[in-house]
């Protein structure tokens, strides 16, 4: 989901039309290479057009984001981490650079940084549902179940299509004590999308910034949901 969403963003920034490797002369040019090599999932490709556009361009806010998602879609988080806050200590107020390094804090668990990051997103766009997502997540790490279930519900009214937050609040529910809601938020999940039904899916939820603990966790919710 928040991949899918990043992804969205950060392709409305550069042109969609694609031009082949030898007429590659301009940062743009570069960019819009980059991302057709990760489109086809060549990572070290990618990365490597999208350097080559940092250097062209090396005030370019959203080429260095490119890269630094890149990097983060690579497994290259400390590379990310490195690229994404280079544009933020040009622009402190970069919510879609912000989002991409809350999350590279997430996945790498830096989790004190990745709330403070997402927070900081949260401020500046209040209706953004990446970052409430996100904390519901770090904030579970943390053991703030309270706090991560008020950032699951913000999200989930953001994004109500979407059954990740729910499932996060369920979750969250459910290491609280709280079996009876932890079912409710969980069948609202379920009503969103049955295949939440099955427990070999949840696996996915990895791709989502969910831990194996939290995924183990939400198979229990599941276990007396069903």
């Amino acid at each position: 989901m928040q991949v899918a969403i990043i992804n969205i963003l950060i392709a409305a920034i550069v042109s969609i039309s694609l031009k082949p490797a030898f007429a590659a002369t301009s940062a743009s040019d570069y960019r819009s290479l980059g991302l057709s090599h990760r489109a086809a999932g060549r990572y070290d490709e990618a990365i490597a057009a999208l350097k080559k556009s940092v250097q062209l361009e090396p005030q370019n806010s959203s080429g260095r984001v490119l890269l630094g998602w890149t990097q983060h879609l690579a497994g290259q988080e400390e590379a990310a981490a490195q690229s994404l806050l280079q544009v933020i200590y040009r622009d402190p107020q970069s919510v879609l650079a912000l989002n991409a390094l809350g999350i590279v804090y997430l996945v790498s668990g830096y989790l004190p940084e990745s709330v403070t990051v997402h927070t900081w997103a949260a401020i500046l766009e209040p209706k953004n549902e990446i970052p409430y997502y996100n904390l519901s997540l770090s904030l579970h790490r943390l053991q703030l179940y309270g706090l991560a279930i008020a950032s699951a519900k913000k999200a989930a009214i953001l994004e109500p299509s979407n059954p990740h937050p729910l499932v996060a609040e369920a979750m969250n529910y459910w290491s609280m004590g709280d079996r009876t809601a932890a079912k409710l938020a969980y069948r609202k999940a379920l009503n969103l999308d049955p295949l939440y039904s099955d427990s070999s899916f949840l696996a996915h939820l990895q791709q989502a910034a969910f831990t194996q603990e939290q995924i183990v966790l939400t198979k229990q919710v599941l276990s007396i949901t069903n």
